[in-house]
């Protein structure tokens, strides 16, 4: 196992649990204590962890995994998800994507759809997510509108007065949105304030609004609220999903599609 793959297994396995100890990530993961050891010691130097007597915790109350450890996490629902996703966007419309692992995938979807394949512009895309406009950019057919602000580490977005500056020049007719948690009562959330202003405005600034979100996010709570539930217009999301769940989404509004 290389060190990037043992890392992003050790990270994901802190999220699920919340602590661990030397000896039970060195048998998870079938390599010796002075390998989990010295990876703890980096991870903690990175602030990715807190060290302790023998292990480690998860950095903060709020822990974010970093995006470039979080994109193994759920990925055939992910892909699928974004296909659907991709499938709601006419060609010659302006789409905005927000940050994360899901949207990261709607975007790809877009740039083998054929019928986007030209155009002037095909598809318009404002995003505030630096991967995202990468990986875009070398489509011609596509025009790719970076927003200004300051770059997160973590999700690779950027925000704050510079990005809300340009969205507040715009009009989109769809936002698709990147969640951490999505519930019917307290709605869609991010874990950090900044980010979830930014993609709240990203929203204000669409005519309708899709949230993208494997199972695993919906009825769960984040520390800031980008958009209340019934300011959401369709939500596509994976099979495995609590139909109890989905039942509440429908209940506020919201067109629901399971892939």
């Amino acid at each position: 196992m290389s060190r990037d793959a043992r890392w992003k297994s050790l990270l994901e396995l802190l999220v699920e649990r919340g602590r661990l100890d030397v000896e039970e990530a060195a048998s998870t993961l079938g390599v010796s204590s002075a390998t989990i050891r010295r990876d703890f010691d980096r991870l903690a130097e990175q602030q990715m962890l807190v060290r302790t007597r023998g292990g480690a915790v998860v950095h903060g109350v709020s822990y974010e995994l970093p995006l470039r450890y979080k994109s193994a996490r759920h990925a055939s629902e992910k892909q699928r998800i974004a296909a659907a996703v991709a499938a709601l966007v006419a060609p010659g419309e302006a789409v905005g994507l927000t940050g994360g692992t899901t949207t990261t995938e709607v975007a790809r979807a877009l740039a083998v759809r054929t019928d986007l394949a030209s155009g002037t512009p095909a598809l318009t895309v404002v995003t505030n997510a630096l991967n995202i406009a990468n990986e875009l950019a070398i489509r011609p057919q596509f025009k790719i509108v970076l927003t200004g602000g300051v770059a997160r580490p973590q999700s690779y977005e950027l925000t704050g007065p510079l990005a809300d500056t340009v969205l507040a020049q715009i009009t989109l007719d769809v936002a698709v949105l990147g969640v951490v948690a999505f519930d019917a009562v307290h709605g869609a959330a991010a874990h950090d304030e900044a980010e979830a202003a930014t993609n709240r405005l990203l929203c204000e600034r669409a005519e309708r609004i899709v949230v993208a979100a494997d199972s695993s996010k919906l009825g769960r709570r984040a520390f800031a609220r980008i958009r209340p539930a019934e300011g959401v217009h369709t939500l596509v999301t994976d099979t495995a999903a609590d139909p109890a769940a989905l039942a509440r989404f429908e209940d506020a509004g919201i067109r629901v599609m399971t892939v």
